[in-house]
């Protein structure tokens, strides 16, 4: 009976490790080697020629510093503002808390391309800062660096934030008060005691923010700013077939994006000073009064208002008549007849239709995925377990943007290339492209460490006994799992399936690469497409986008009923 048991998990394993090794080891398998392949028609024949190419073209070796440059200064503006508020959080009473906590991840309900609209209505040359001030200053041109930079902090910010305040919250607080005794200052306290402990959910937040804001391509797209690797790479998708560059650039990608993982890992683990320790009591809030009390919520709501302020944009032209905020502080001519404009158009309502469809898909594909890899994790002591764990996690670390070029690849490749035996069942590229089961994968790859991380909670909170114990009256694991751990960690899985869905509605990389065609768009494919038609397109744009925002605040609003202060647990690799 045992010996049975051990086949199935070990068959259970199988399916998995073949899940992944298709449709997340394969594409990335394809970007690299297509990027050191001598003959791009061919794929035959290896060479450094092509990466060496785009060290040694000016234009490419720019989008890659710039890339560079904006993931770092994302990434240090995401500290600034998620760093101290995830300290205050965990260990701080303060005047509105609880609102103050929900209102400070309002940025992750709108993608940061969308939001990038709303901040060139209110930063741009003729926008509402510029005509309330009597200025000229031109923010989103000289300083375009700095509004990409600051957009993308905007909206990541919160993954710090979750971070720092999970690890906040586990630090014994017996260390703080035997340095406190010990007649230490209190700065001395903080940067001594209590900083090094939350190392681990500093950097568990900053590698994915940097690796996220390095290969960020809506926001730059939205603002011009076309000198970065993730645009080039765009750009760069019809050339596949024919090209090695766009390979070798986004093989490129990976190695940095990689690097700067393992960087952020090496740190992390090297330093002496995030031992771990057993917490021996949980730390309790601090009741603030007077003057700090009122300083701390002051500074979120300082945040929260800066934050908002893409948001703020996005509202106000989606409430604007077609070309009627121009050269004014808010727009001259208003309507709410934009919401319905923007569901009844075609483009719009096709797109929600797909959005709708590949996102259940990917949700029901991740569910499904998502216990299976809990189970093994959790209720299995087989050897490569831990390695299935890893995998799962691995699509947090690998850029959105190379999974979707990896994809592309795959298309291009056996068994679906040209001439093989399923050319023209899943195409992207091709004259007649059929890019949606990629899609739903994509979708269900991307956001698999979300339903992973929650199916692991559930089951980690349910006791083995009680299946134990339905195994001595002869129940099968099928009807254990079903009538026993299924029900306890349904309200898990309800979660985590909500995040993945939301979050593939609003997915940007693979929405704006694979899908070419407009019976195909997604609905962040839409919106983008939207921004580029002119005199309605950017107030139709908008009303799509405050849609999109609206769901994913149910969403997240329900899934964080549901994670608490666990949910920065999805964005930690």
């Amino acid at each position: 009976m045992q010996g049975g048991a051990r086949v199935r998990q070990y068959t259970l394993m199988a399916v998995v490790l073949a899940f992944f090794a298709i449709f997340l080891l394969y594409p990335i398998w394809l970007t690299v080697r297509g990027g050191f392949v001598d003959d791009p028609i061919t794929r035959e024949g290896f060479t450094l020629r092509h990466v060496a190419l785009v060290f040694r073209d000016p234009v490419l070796r720019d989008g890659l510093i710039n890339s560079l440059l904006l993931a770092l200064t994302a990434t240090g503006l995401s500290l600034l503002f998620g760093l101290p508020l995830g300290m205050l959080s965990a260990r701080c009473q303060y005047p509105f808390k609880r609102t103050l906590d929900a209102a400070i991840l309002a940025p992750l309900i709108l993608p940061p391309f969308v939001g990038a609209i709303g901040l060139k209505a209110i930063l741009g040359r003729t926008g509402s800062l510029n005509m309330l001030l009597g200025t000229d200053w031109d923010i989103l041109g000289t300083a375009r660096f700095w509004g990409v930079a600051v957009a993308m902090a905007l909206h990541l910010y919160p993954i710090i934030y979750l971070n720092v305040k999970a690890a906040a919250g586990g630090i014994d607080p017996s260390m703080d008060e035997a340095a406190q005794v010990a007649g230490a200052h209190p700065i001395i306290r903080l940067l001594r005691v209590s900083f090094p402990m939350l190392l681990p959910g500093v950097f568990a937040g900053a590698s994915i923010v940097l690796i996220w804001s390095f290969t960020e391509l809506g926001t730059p797209l939205i603002f011009d700013y076309n000198v970065v690797t993730a645009v080039q790479i765009f750009q760069g998708i019809k050339e596949m077939d024919a090209s090695s560059e766009p390979y070798a650039l986004t093989a490129v990608m990976l190695i940095v994006a990689t690097i700067m993982y393992f960087i952020s890992k090496t740190l992390l683990v090297s330093d002496g000073s995030v031992a771990t320790t057993r917490v021996l009591r949980a730390g309790e809030t601090k009741i603030l009064r007077g003057p700090g009390a009122w300083q701390t919520a002051g500074l979120f709501f300082a945040v929260i208002a800066l934050a908002l302020v893409p948001h703020l944009g996005v509202v106000l032209m989606s409430l604007s008549q077609p070309e009627s905020w121009n050269e004014s502080i808010l727009p001259t001519r208003w309507t709410t007849g934009n919401y319905a404009a923007a569901l009844g158009h075609p483009l719009v309502s096709g797109a929600i239709r797909n959005s709708l469809v590949l996102s259940l898909a990917a949700a029901t594909i991740s569910m499904g995925l998502g216990i299976a890899i809990g189970y093994l994790v959790v209720r299995t002591k087989l050897v490569g377990r831990k390695a299935v764990d890893s995998l799962s996690m691995l699509p947090l670390a690998v850029p959105g943007l190379v999974m979707a070029f990896g994809f592309v690849a795959v298309s291009m490749s056996w068994p679906f290339g040209k001439g093989d035996p399923l050319d023209g069942l899943i195409d992207v590229v091709g004259s007649n492209p059929n890019p949606l089961p990629l899609l739903a994968v994509a979708y269900a790859v991307r956001r698999l460490p979300y339903i992973v991380r929650a199916t692991v909670a559930g089951l980690q909170q349910v006791s083995v006994e009680l299946e134990e114990a339905a195994t001595l009256f002869g129940a099968r694991l099928i009807d254990r799992f079903r009538t026993i751990v299924l029900p306890l960690i349904l309200g898990n899985l309800f979660a985590g399936g909500l995040l993945v869905f939301a979050f593939s509605m609003l997915e940007v990389s693979d929405s704006l690469i694979l899908a070419q065609q407009e019976r195909h768009y997604p609905i962040t494919k839409a919106i983008y497409m939207l921004t580029e038609r002119l005199n309605d397109g950017t107030v139709l744009a908008c009303a799509t986008g405050v849609w999109a925002m609206v769901l994913l605040a149910v969403c997240l609003g329900l899934a964080t009923s549901f994670f608490g202060k666990s949910l920065g647990s999805v964005f930690r690799v």
